[in-house]
């Protein structure tokens, strides 16, 4: 049995650790697949793997492959998948940012009896699951505040922020942390009725597309929010304020940041989660391992037949990039 890693940067590497520490598939090979060879050779010397450089060089040197991972930039997935289930492989992606080739990969996935699973890794977050529980249990209306950024060039500090995908104005920066937050909230607070937008460009960064959004929106359950997006914040910033009559929640997006209101204290207490949260140097401290493991684990759980579905799929997905295309258009480039 041997799982396809295809894409061997920062999110390829990132699987290929994950699924190496997971007990549950012990015996599991990994294959990693990039066109890059700089990059097959860093994933040898670090995992000690079979590397190829196609789908095609896989499928005659790699039998066995049962699943494939698809980690490259994501305009690319669309075709890369497609391949994948043609070859009779089940597929996790990583978020796709827009939904090109989506009917057609949802249909051969269905005909050939194959699992599409979409990552959506906040919604693996023992803080996200423990808002929902919250936010769903409270009977009042809610309002919220969040702001999520962080100066672009920061991303990725080992490369040039021209050189990745963010730079791309199909997949901009501004897009994919929309793509990131919107389906955890929408779940959370329920689908988004009407929204406002405003939108420029504030930064002196080398970008055809707006640098930051200030979004008004009004859900179905009746909750409103403000949502600050950007790629401009010095600070990198993930701050979420949910407020109404008797509940107060804030989470700074880190796992010692959430805090709820204890009415008998009358004082915001924190809410401990997790007995060990992961978490890499190199990336923000809102950026923790144990979601993108649990993500793994309920993909291949979903494989073994010990889960049904995964809880945010490509038809969820095509709802929310259809708003994220609504809102853009809102904020229409200047």
């Amino acid at each position: 049995m041997k799982a396809l890693v295809i894409g061997l940067g920062s999110m390829g590497k990132r699987r290929i650790r994950l699924l190496k520490q997971l007990s549950l598939i012990d015996g599991l090979e990994i294959v990693g697949m990039d066109a890059r060879e700089e990059r097959r050779l860093e994933a040898v010397n670090l995992f000690g793997i079979q590397t190829v450089d196609s789908i095609k060089q896989a499928v005659e040197e790699a039998p066995g492959i049962f699943a494939a991972f698809v980690c490259t930039s994501p305009l690319s997935h669309c075709g890369i998948v497609q391949q994948c289930l043609l070859n009779g492989w089940h597929v996790f992606t990583e978020i796709n940012l827009v939904s090109d080739g989506y009917a057609e990969n949802i249909r051969l996935a269905k005909e050939r009896g194959l699992t599409l699973f979409l990552s959506s890794t906040p919604l693996y977050r023992e803080e996200v699951a423990y808002i929902r529980e919250k936010v769903s249990a409270y009977s009042g209306r809610l309002d919220y505040i969040y702001h999520v950024g962080q100066y672009l060039p920061d991303w990725h500090p080992w490369e040039n922020y021209k050189d990745f995908f963010v730079n791309e104005r199909r997949s901009n920066g501004c897009r994919e942390i929309f793509a990131i937050e919107l389906p955890w909230m929408t779940q959370t607070f329920g689908a988004v009725k009407s929204f406002d937008v405003l939108s420029d460009r504030m930064s002196g960064l080398a970008i055809d597309y707006n640098d930051n959004y200030l979004l008004k929106m009004e859900h179905e359950s009746g909750a409103r929010g403000v949502m600050a997006v950007d790629v401009v914040s010095p600070a990198a910033i993930r701050y979420l304020e949910i407020y109404g009559d008797g509940l107060h929640i804030r989470w700074d997006g880190t796992p010692s940041g959430l805090f709820n209101y204890d009415g008998e204290q009358k004082k915001m207490v924190p809410i401990h989660l997790y007995e060990q949260a992961e978490h890499m140097d190199h990336y923000q401290s809102f950026v923790i391992e144990n979601a993108y493991r649990k993500e793994i684990e309920t993909f291949l759980d979903i494989l073994s037949g010990h889960q049904d579905e995964e809880p945010y799929g490509y038809e969820d997905d095509e709802k929310v990039l259809r708003l994220i295309d609504s809102i853009e258009a809102g904020g229409t480039v200047r």
